[in-house]
C-alpha cells in the first residue's frame, strides 16, 4: 500500500491528475469517499467550454445589482442565513471584478482555457469515449434584441481575437436550426469551436477506468484522514492505510476540510446549484442552450433533456430549496417543450469557487510533498485534463507548459 503519489478526490481534476501522473511514471492511488464522477462532475451542463475566455464576474451594473437585492431572479437566489458566512468572500470577488482585475484574470486563464478541448480530446480517444462527445457547439440565446445587438458586438471581437468561431443567429435562423424550439428568443450566438458531453459522470468514469487499466488503484477512503506520517503522507481506506511521498488534494467544493486542518487559509466557497431531468415533448436540441438573460442551461443529455440552474448561495450542507429550479423550470418548460421530470428528486450540486476566479493549482508552501488542485470555479469540467497536466508537469519537474504562477496556492497569503 505505499504509492508515489495520492490523489485525493476522484472527479473530473482528480482523475485527470491521477492520469497525467501515471503517465510520467508515477505509482498513484485515487481515493474518493464514492465511486469516480459521482459528485460536482455528475450534474454540470457538459460543456467543454474554449469559449469562455472571460471568467464569470461579480456583476457591476446597477440594475442586475437591483434585481439580485430583490431575489427573485432565475439566475441567482441567496439564502440570507448564508449571507454573514459570505461576506468577505463576496465583497473580495467584487473587488476582483473590476474591469482591470477581471481582464488580468482573464489572461491568466487564457492558455488553460485555449488548451482545454486538445488535452480532453486526448483522453478521449485513449478511453474509447467519443460517443459521449458532440463537436457541434452550444448556443447563447437571448429574449430582447437590444441584449443580443450588444452582445453579438462583443462576440465578434472575442472570437476575431482568439481564433474563435461564432455565428449570430436571428430568430427565423435559430427557429430553422432547432425545429423544436418555441417563441422566446429573438437570436442566439453558435459558439462552434466548444464541445459538449452527452453524460459527463460517466465521461470521468471512463477516464478513471483507463487509469485503472494503466495500473492505477482506485480506493474508496476518507481524505480528512490525511495524516504526515514520518515524512511521509498516510490516508486511511477501505482497504487499508496507504503512504505515499506525495498527495494532491483535488476534492473540489470540499478540499477546504482538508487543508483548513493543515493551517491554510484559502477563500474557497461552494456556489450550489441543481438539475432536472426532462422528456422532451418536441424534437431534441442539437446542442445546448444557455439561456443568457435568465441564467439557465438545458443540455441534451442521451434523449433526455438536463435543466442546470445559475448561483445558489447558501450554507454548504443546507438542506435544498429548489427555489431556482422551479423558477428556471417555469420559464424555460414551453420554449423548450420540456415534458415530465424523470428524476425522483432534483439534483444539487456544489461549484468550488475562488474569489479570484482562478483555481489553486500548485505546491502548498508550508507542507513537503502537498499539492493542490482545486477550485474551477464554473470550468471544472472544461479544465481537469489540462489541470491535471500542469500539476503532473509541476510534481514530475518538466517544464510546465504555461507559468503556473497566476494559480499559485500562496496568493491568498
Amino acid at each position: 500500500m505505499d504509492f508515489d503519489v495520492i490523489v485525493l478526490g476522484a472527479g473530473i481534476v482528480g482523475v485527470s491528475s491521477a492520469l497525467h501522473l501515471q503517465d510520467r511514471g508515477r505509482r498513484v492511488a485515487l481515493v474518493d469517499r464514492r465511486g469516480p464522477g459521482e459528485e460536482t462532475s455528475f450534474g454540470n451542463a457538459g460543456l467543454i467550454e474554449c469559449s469562455s475566455v472571460v471568467p464569470y464576474a461579480f456583476p457591476r451594473e446597477l440594475g442586475t445589482l437591483l434585481r439580485y437585492l430583490r431575489n427573485q431572479s432565475t439566475d441567482l437566489y441567496w439564502d440570507y442565513r448564508a449571507l454573514p458566512s459570505f461576506a468577505t468572500w463576496l465583497a473580495r470577488f467584487w473587488w476582483e471584478s473590476s474591469p482591470e482585475r477581471l481582464a488580468a484574470a482573464a489572461r491568466d486563464m487564457l492558455p488553460l482555457i485555449r488548451q482545454s478541448v486538445a488535452e480532453h480530446d486526448a483522453l478521449i480517444e485513449r478511453a474509447r469515449l467519443a460517443h459521449l462527445v458532440s463537436n457541434k457547439g452550444w448556443m447563447e440565446a437571448f429574449r430582447t434584441p437590444a441584449e443580443f445587438a450588444k452582445h453579438v458586438a462583443a462576440a465578434e471581437v472575442i472570437a476575431r481575437t482568439h481564433g474563435l468561431h461564432v455565428a449570430p443567429l436571428d430568430s427565423a435562423a435559430l427557429v430553422a436550426r432547432e425545429p423544436g424550439l418555441e417563441a422566446g428568443f429573438c437570436g442566439a450566438l453558435h459558439w462552434q469551436d466548444p464541445k459538449s458531453i452527452v453524460n459527463p459522470g460517466a465521461l470521468t468514469k471512463g477516464y478513471a477506468r483507463l487509469f485503472e487499466e494503466g495500473g492505477g488503484t482506485l480506493l474508496i477512503g476518507e481524505a480528512t484522514t490525511l495524516r504526515a506520517e514520518a515524512g511521509a503522507w498516510t490516508v486511511q481506506t477501505a482497504s487499508g492505510r496507504l503512504s505515499a511521498s506525495e498527495v494532491v488534494i483535488a476534492l473540489g467544493p470540499w478540499s477546504d476540510r482538508v487543508f483548513a486542518p493543515l493551517g491554510y487559509r484559502i477563500p474557497l466557497r461552494a456556489k450550489r446549484g441543481y438539475h432536472m431531468h426532462y422528456q422532451p415533448t418536441k424534437p431534441m436540441l442539437s446542442v445546448p442552450f444557455v439561456d443568457a438573460q435568465e441564467g439557465y442551461v438545458i443540455a441534451p443529455m442521451e434523449g433526455r433533456l438536463r435543466l442546470t440552474t445559475g448561483v445558489e448561495i447558501a450554507r454548504r450542507d443546507a438542506a435544498p430549496t429548489g427555489v431556482q429550479l422551479e423558477r428556471a423550470e417555469a420559464v424555460a418548460r414551453s420554449t423548450f417543450g420540456l415534458g415530465k421530470r424523470l428524476d425522483p428528486a432534483p439534483w444539487l450540486g456544489l461549484r468550488p469557487c475562488t474569489p479570484d476566479m482562478r483555481p489553486v493549482i500548485g505546491q502548498a508552501p508550508r507542507h513537503r510533498g502537498l499539492w493542490f488542485a482545486f477550485g474551477h470555479n464554473h470550468h471544472g469540467l472544461t479544465l481537469g485534463p489540462v489541470t491535471g497536466r500542469l500539476l503532473a508537469e509541476m510534481m514530475t519537474g518538466a517544464t510546465p507548459f504555461t507559468p503556473a504562477y497566476p494559480f499559485r496556492p500562496e496568493r491568498f497569503g
